[in-house]
């Protein structure tokens, strides 16, 4: 599975942002998808996941009732919709698919990545 994220940029805090990833190579509507993201010196953590059908979602603490993921298998493509951005949400954010239909509850059990889109907010 090859992964394209784009969408990350520069914004106020408060803003918005979408980030997208683009799959191609496999069923897409047979993987979960998830976002991660990494702050410089620390390990990627959870931001968010959506099952293969996108009838599961999960979010981490830090992020939940200010973000959504989704997807449209049609596109083979897995979206966050990041509101209410904060400063501590600068990070570099990367999408990854998991083989199986479900979030497997770990970045380490996720089996292939894409490369990371720069988020940076302003305050």
């Amino acid at each position: 599975v090859q992964l394209q994220a784009s969408g990350g940029g520069l914004v106020q805090a408060g803003g918005s942002l979408r980030l997208s990833c683009a799959a191609s190579g496999r069923t897409f509507s047979l993987i979960a998808m998830g976002w991660f993201r990494q702050f410089p010196g620390k390990e990627r953590e959870f931001v968010a996941a959506i099952s293969a059908r996108g009838g599961s979602t999960y979010y981490a603490d830090s992020v939940k009732g200010r973000c959504t993921i989704s997807r449209d298998n049609a596109k083979n493509t897995v979206y966050l919709q990041m509101n209410s951005l904060k400063s501590e949400d600068t990070a570099v954010y990367y999408c990854a698919a998991d083989k199986g239909q479900y979030y497997n509850g770990s970045p380490h059990g996720m089996d292939y990545w894409g490369k990371g889109t720069q988020v940076t907010v302003s305050s």
